[in-house]
């Protein structure tokens, strides 16, 4: 165990001894280590402080280069602004210059106008004498002229501006008598044009059958046939068809009369059958009356609706259609009314259009135009009014209902169509063949009319105009005045009325016209 120690005392003794030497070699290394460091830092520094020196001679350098091109800059905007500040002051000389030039010719002028300012400050005094002057003996001449002509001032002025109130007029008057003759001369020619292409356009058969109102009997036993025993054939058969059957010596022909062309058309084709078939009595009278009327009616209809199609009108209302149907057996001087209607119809479209207006509204206007003739034998009215009552109640436009009221002139036009209607009218009513009414008899009504005006007391003329349809009665203005004219007018019409036969109506008018009339020689 002391062996132990001692080995361990001893080996703690060599640890102490190899720990002090060797901290005796650091030592000895630590002082060489120190020392170098210190010979390195005294490097270091010394570099550093050549290099800090050669920095700063750098930006001393720089900062002298600097400078001297701050200064060289500083150098040439100082030249710029003395060369700028030298332009300015040429500039400025010159405008000077300028300025006292205008300055003088200002001075010039200021003389100048002062001049002319004593000049006509001069005149005006001048002129202010002559005015007086003037107005003075413009004074003594109107005093003068006054007294010649013993009127006062305000008189000359009233008659002065008479005369040329007067001038003014007959100036006025001369230029529009002027413009209206030339405004007339152009509007008949064009109006003639579009008639004349209407016309040409448009061509139709010269005239219409005339509908039948005699019955032809196949031998003169069957007349006894058609009378009856004690006539009780011919009364049922009146009776049933509202006609007259006319029954005289005639050979193999019984007539009948009605003035309802429809009535007499049933009536006629009920007669041709009742004598076609041989029984004759009322029970088969009132049968084939009653068979032949339905007939007609579907006859009407399909009439309507032919002349519908053919002038293009699938809208036209149900009840419009069978009294279209029935013009077509109405007749006027043997024109057959519902050919006229749509000779109306294609004439009015054609005119509308060259007029530049809707010609369907026109051709609608000119089928439906003379409609109340259709229904004028059953009712009271002339056919303009019951055509256009007729057409209100299927809501008809108003085009339409006033060129059926006013296409004979019985209202005033409201609507151009009317105006259109009115033309087409007359040329399908005067063109001819249209009608048959022969020339001398054509003649005479249009004579016996005139006549008839002249024979009232201050008429001085009268003229029967648009086919006989107007009379133009022209009467004395000293003897007549608007009271009694107005009583002539209806004295006319009266007498027209009673003592002459025309289709239709005729409008009198009454012209009552006063004229001064002077020579310039």
């Amino acid at each position: 165990m002391d062996s132990t120690l001692n080995l361990i005392l001893g080996g703690l003794g060599g640890v102490v001894l190899g720990g002090l030497a060797l901290l005796g070699i650091m030592k000895t290394m630590g002082r060489g280590i120190v020392s170098q460091a210190k010979t390195d830092a005294q490097r270091i520094a010394d570099q550093a402080r050549l290099e800090a020196q050669t920095h700063a001679k750098q930006i001393e350098l720089e900062a002298q280069k600097a400078a001297i091109a701050a200064r060289e800059q500083a150098d040439r905007d100082a030249e710029s602004q003395r060369r700028e500040l030298r332009a300015l002051d040429d500039r400025l000389a010159k405008r000077e210059e300028t300025l006292d030039r205008k300055l003088d010719t200002l001075t010039v002028k200021e003389r100048n106008i002062d001049d002319l300012e004593r000049r006509i400050s001069k005149r005006d005094v001048v002129l202010t004498g002559k005015e007086k002057e003037l107005e003075d003996t413009l004074s003594e001449q109107k005093a003068k002229l006054l007294t010649v002509a013993g009127m006062t001032q305000d008189q000359a002025v009233k008659n002065l501006m008479a005369q040329l109130e007067e001038e003014c007029k007959k100036e006025a008057g001369d230029t529009i008598l002027r413009v209206t003759e030339h405004a007339q001369d152009e509007a008949k020619e064009k109006s003639r044009q579009i008639i004349l292409q209407a016309i040409q356009k448009y061509a139709s058969s010269q005239t219409a059958d005339h509908t039948v109102s005699t019955v032809q009997i196949p031998t003169d036993d069957m007349k006894g046939r058609v009378i009856g025993r004690e006539g009780r054939n011919i009364r049922a058969f009146e009776k049933s068809t509202g006609v007259d059957v006319i029954i005289d010596d005639t050979p193999g022909v019984v007539v009948v009369s009605c003035f309802d062309p429809v009535r007499r058309e049933i009536a006629r084709i009920s007669l041709e059958r009742l004598t076609q078939d041989g029984r004759i009595h009322p029970a088969r009278i009132e049968e084939v009356v009653e068979a032949t009327t339905k007939e007609m009616e579907e006859n009407l209809l399909k009439i309507g609706k032919e002349a519908a199609a053919e002038a293009n009108f699938a809208n036209l209302p149900k009840g419009v259609i069978p009294m279209l149907g029935r013009l077509g057996f109405r007749t006027s001087y043997g024109q057959n009314v519902l050919r006229h209607s749509m000779e109306v119809a294609y004439l009015s479209q054609t005119i509308a259009e060259e007029l530049g207006l809707d010609g369907m509204i026109a051709r609608r206007a000119g089928l439906l135009h003379d409609i109340g003739k259709a229904m004028d034998h059953e009712q009271e009215g002339g056919h303009p009014q019951l055509g256009k009552a007729f057409l209100q109640k299927f809501g008809e436009r108003e085009e339409v209902l006033n060129a059926a009221e006013g296409h004979h002139g019985d209202v005033p036009p409201t609507t151009p169509y009317t105006v259109i209607i009115m033309a087409a009218d007359a040329i399908s009513a005067s063109r001819p063949g249209a009608r048959r009414e022969s020339l001398e008899k054509y003649v005479k009504r249009l004579q016996d009319l005139e006549a008839l005006a002249m024979e009232f007391d201050g008429v001085r003329q009268a003229y029967a105009i648009q086919a006989g349809r107007e009379v133009r009665v022209i009467v004395d203005a000293q003897k007549v005045d608007d009271k009694v004219g107005a009583k002539i007018a209806r004295d006319i019409a009266k007498k027209i009325e009673e003592k002459m036969t025309y289709p239709g109506e005729i409008k009198v008018t009454l012209i009552r016209e006063t004229r001064a009339v002077e020579y310039a020689r």
